[in-house]
């Protein structure tokens, strides 16, 4: 890298750990993914809970993450609780580092499976943890409650590490 290259490049993405005073930023992402979104104080209160980790992705020299995924760990299992990326990001290529990171970590911590669920209809989610090696486990029928009224049925997957 050139000394120019510094100043006229941006940075390359990166992942970090993020904790509380993400949260007001965490939830504009959620409400900007999710029909039924947390609070900032949902994910103050999630990220004070011991067990409960979080990384996210910054793009540039932003300081502001543009996504996040948190997990909360039980013993040597771990449930990835929700996963976003702001609009900006989608699109990118930065979910599947910004996963396989969080992935890394949670191997780290001595989580052996990791559990999750998605929304049925949610193919691009869907197809990524699978190229990510999660498996389908289950299915909980009428979950999910979209706008309209209508629900639909969330997949149970899980993953070893």
């Amino acid at each position: 890298m050139s000394f120019l290259d510094r100043f006229t490049k941006p940075p390359a993405p990166r992942i970090e750990p993020i904790g509380s005073e993400a949260a007001a930023r965490l939830a504009a992402i959620h409400a900007a993914s999710f029909s039924r979104s947390w609070s900032t104080l949902d994910f103050e209160r999630l990220l004070g809970e011991r067990g409960v980790i979080g990384d996210g992705l910054f793009l540039g020299r932003s300081e502001k993450p543009a996504g996040f995924v948190l997990s909360r760990i039980v013993v040597d299992e771990a449930e990835i609780l929700t996963v976003a990326l702001a609009p900006e990001a989608r699109g990118r290529g930065h979910a599947i580092p910004l996963l396989s990171c969080h992935l890394e970590e949670l191997s780290r911590r001595g989580v052996r499976k990791v559990h999750l669920e998605v929304e049925e209809g949610n193919q691009p989610a869907i197809a990524l943890y699978r190229r990510l090696g999660f498996r389908e486990i289950g299915r909980r029928t009428g979950y999910y409650l979209k706008p309209d009224g209508a629900r639909l049925a969330a997949l149970t997957m899980a993953l070893d590490l």
